[in-house]
């Protein structure tokens, strides 16, 4: 039976939410096609009328995944826009984005596995993370945009040493942790401070 133009758009949307999430939970080598056309409630026959490849499918699933968290940051500046970047921070460092990474940055959950793949999944993911880059920018305070880009480099920094110790259990304390780090990180937006380091998060 031929499958009409919206259910085949409805199958593949179906197809890119499982990869997007089960990807980000397991890793690209944890699960295989078969497996995830059955989470998506599909038969592994029909993956190719979709998709190349599995590696085009991860660089699809990755953009989806970095596209609905770019989504959610901006719906924090649409309704918050005086008080986005603290959500932004305290959603990014809470508990539940750590133990729910199917759901979370695409970043944290596959950074690693993205450095080993592709070009297609390198160029994806990297034009994911300059989008949240830029928005990320626009919440630092700063006179011109070079002073902000600077002021957001210098968060981000400061998010990758936290990020690594709260997501991937490094420091068993950094649950804890978690209001100082939040703490540190809007600090990083107070125009003329430097970069902190691990010591001065800790003295917080």
């Amino acid at each position: 039976m031929k499958v009409s133009k919206e259910q085949m758009a409805e199958n593949r949307a179906r197809i890119l939410d499982a990869a997007a999430a089960l990807f980000r939970e397991r890793g690209f080598a944890g699960i295989g096609v078969s497996d995830l056309m059955k989470a998506a409630g599909l038969t592994h026959g029909g993956f190719y009328g979709h998709f190349a490849s599995k590696e085009e499918l991860m660089a699809r699933a990755s953009e989806r995944a970095l596209a609905g968290s770019l989504g959610g940051w901006r719906g924090l500046v649409e309704h918050a826009p005086d008080d986005a970047l603290r959500r932004i921070v305290r959603s990014y460092l809470s508990e539940a984005h750590r133990d729910h990474p199917e759901q979370g940055c695409a970043v944290a959950a596959l950074g690693a596995d993205v450095a080993r793949q592709g070009s297609e999944v390198r160029a994806s993911v990297t034009q994911g993370v300059a989008a949240h880059a830029a928005l990320l920018s626009e919440l630092m305070p700063g006179a011109t945009a070079e002073e902000r880009e600077r002021q957001a480099a210098g968060m981000r920094a400061v998010s990758e040493e936290n990020k690594n110790a709260f997501f991937f259990g490094v420091d068993p304390k950094a649950g804890a942790r978690k209001p100082k780090m939040a703490k540190a990180l809007r600090r990083q937006a107070v125009p003329g401070r430097r970069v902190l380091g691990r010591r001065q998060l800790k003295a917080e």
